[in-house]
């Protein structure tokens, strides 16, 4: 079974992303910030990450910089998760190696399909 690790720092949202990735077969785990997140993937690396862009303690951008120069860390596809449409925000996300990026409010489908896009499902 393959593993996400959703990050965000509402519990709302990752309750509702777990319930769907686990829909989907996946094993999820939550980490409610960037601290948080790098520390379970130090203890076991995710198949995918789902990010928040906005965190208060470390954006999601400085984790996935973090991440990527961890042992390991260049291996988990990352899908960014935001409110916002910004295209220099998702031009930065997918050049620091985002595999793709997804809008808030998501839901089941949309979710599916950014992850069998990215080969997943």
């Amino acid at each position: 079974m393959k593993s996400c690790l959703v990050v965000d720092d509402s519990r709302v949202i990752r309750k509702v992303a777990c319930r769907i990735l686990e829909s989907l077969e996946f094993e999820a785990v939550e980490a409610p910030d960037g601290t948080t997140a790098l520390a379970a993937c130090r203890a076991r690396m995710p198949d995918v990450i789902l990010l928040d862009w906005s965190m208060p303690d470390m954006g999601g951008l400085e984790f996935m910089r973090n991440l990527r120069r961890e042992s390991g860390g260049e291996r988990p596809l990352i899908v960014f998760c935001t409110i916002e449409n910004d295209c220099e925000e998702i031009s930065d996300a997918l050049a620091s190696g985002a595999a793709e990026y997804l809008m808030k409010p998501f839901d089941r489908e949309s979710i599916r399909e950014k992850f069998a896009q990215v080969g997943l499902v």
